[in-house]
């Protein structure tokens, strides 16, 4: 658990309010309603340009309704106290803004080599004898495959990115899908990610979308990370060629209020991504759930967008279980917890506690996953439900490139296709997240060496004339 984690013992309020509107109210038309009955100043964030907006152009007004969402965004203050009253007497939801984190747990560089040799080897030979033969295979397409199995992540190996068997290969890469990772940033000067098409913006006011932190380094490389790079000593990214949005949440110090999370769901909508990934929780004490949160999930999935995010790490098993944090305790956001390389749950994901809802929708790799991260150090191993998360939005890209499915179908996709591990229900939903592949079929190999023509057969006792036959 990351030192935000340990500091923060109980939920923590900013002062605003987050509102839903109803569904069957235009935004716009509600937005005129409020402020003309309430007498607020509230804005569209389509007044904005890509929808985006700051803190500041938050503090020059009462409010701001996020378009894609239906939900406001209001400021604390003293006239607000009656149009508050109004709207929970109109049956609009209105919730306490919180304050949220990034979350992981940093191990020692030493534990980042873990080559599974023998079991590979064993699995390779299995799936020869056994495996099921669909398609042509080529040495060309072998060769690559064993470059890319030997030299990937356990994680990545663990979730068919890279397989490890001959008649196994994946042939996607995240091409024409937009991933929208919502956290501390990216560091535009790391090497893996020189010359890549990045669009970003910073939702934290007085601060760059540059990562000082290293944590949305770490969860952009694993999600979005390159195919190869000349420094990393593996490969550890999944949807290279995805189309990465960059929306930073989370301060340098890795805190933000929901306000910019909020924001952030909306511009990735906006910008019409696919998936957003989020590494991030707020505490949530008691029983229930974030009634806005889960609104906008829900309205993310009817546009098109999958929202996945991090269970958290507050568990310490096997002796203490917490329940899924906020915001991944929505039910229409999937949770992701951790396992590690030997599918056992690890000892800080927490739980599913609540059957009708909190659930761990799916686990990925969340033990010793290296990964990019902010210079200088350039490369990092860590643990967390937050190196969890990225793996399995990368693979949902994969998936939605492979399959075309977007929205509840894409994570219907995920979860159908996942791979069932020995673990309760509570802890690994419906198991270990895997990539789409294809399967080779093995034909026999051409005969490649040269059959020079076979001279005619010369009986020596009757020779041949060069000019004509033997004279009798």
């Amino acid at each position: 658990m990351s030192k935000n984690n340990k500091n923060q013992e109980k939920e923590e309020f900013t002062g605003r309010y987050l509102v839903v509107l109803p569904e069957s109210m235009n935004n716009q038309n509600a937005v005129s309603q409020m402020n003309e009955i309430g007498g607020l100043n509230i804005k569209s964030s389509l007044e904005f340009e890509s929808e985006f907006f700051t803190s500041d152009d938050l503090n020059q007004t009462d409010g701001i309704v996020l378009d894609k969402l239906g939900i406001i965004i209001l400021n604390e203050k003293p006239k607000l106290d009656g149009a508050i009253s109004a709207m929970t007497e109109n049956n609009m939801i209105v919730e306490r803004e919180r304050m949220v984190y990034a979350i992981n747990s940093m191990v020692d560089e030493s534990t980042q080599k873990y080559v599974s040799g023998y079991r590979d080897a064993v699995n390779q030979l299995s799936e020869m004898l056994l495996g099921n033969e669909e398609e042509e295979y080529s040495g060309e397409e072998e060769n690559q495959l064993d470059a890319e199995s030997v030299g990937s992540t356990w994680g990545l190996k663990a979730t068919n990115v890279t397989p490890t068997t001959i008649l196994k290969y994946n042939p996607y890469n995240g091409a024409g899908i937009k991933v929208a990772v919502l956290d501390t940033g990216l560091d535009f000067n790391h090497p893996d990610f020189a010359g890549r098409s990045v669009i970003h913006q910073s939702f934290i006011s007085g601060e760059a979308t540059q990562d000082l932190q290293g944590h949305g380094t770490h969860c952009s490389g694993t999600a979005c990370g390159p195919q190869s790079s000349p420094s990393a000593s593996e490969r550890y990214g999944i949807a290279y060629a995805a189309q990465l949005y960059i929306g930073k949440v989370l301060s340098n110090s890795g805190s933000g209020p929901d306000a910019g999370i909020l924001a952030g769901i909306n511009w990735a909508i906006a910008n019409r991504c696919d998936i957003v990934s989020m590494s991030l929780r707020g505490l949530y004490s008691g029983t229930g759930f974030s009634a806005v949160y889960e609104t906008a999930a829900a309205r993310a999935l009817a546009q098109g967008t999958l929202i996945i995010a991090a269970a958290g790490n507050d568990s310490s098993r096997p002796g203490l279980i917490k329940q899924v944090m906020h915001p991944a305790n929505c039910p229409s956001i999937m949770a992701v917890g951790a396992v590690d390389i030997n599918m056992n749950i690890a000892n800080f994901s927490n739980g599913g506690l609540y059957p009708t809802y909190g659930a761990v929708d799916i686990v990925g790799p969340g033990v010793g996953v290296y990964s990019s991260t902010k210079l200088p150090a350039r490369y990092a191993t860590w643990n967390g439900t937050s190196m969890a998360t990225p793996h399995v939005a990368g693979i949902a890209a994969l998936w939605a490139q492979a399959s075309g499915l977007r929205g509840i179908n894409l994570w219907r996709k995920l979860t159908s296709t996942a791979k069932a591990l020995s673990l309760p229900a509570r802890d690994a939903g419906a198991g270990l997240v895997q990539a789409p592949t294809k399967t080779r079929l093995i034909m026999n190999p051409p005969i490649k060496f040269p059959i020079k023509e076979i001279p005619p057969f010369v009986n020596p006792r009757f020779p041949i004339d060069p000019i004509g036959p033997i004279a009798k």
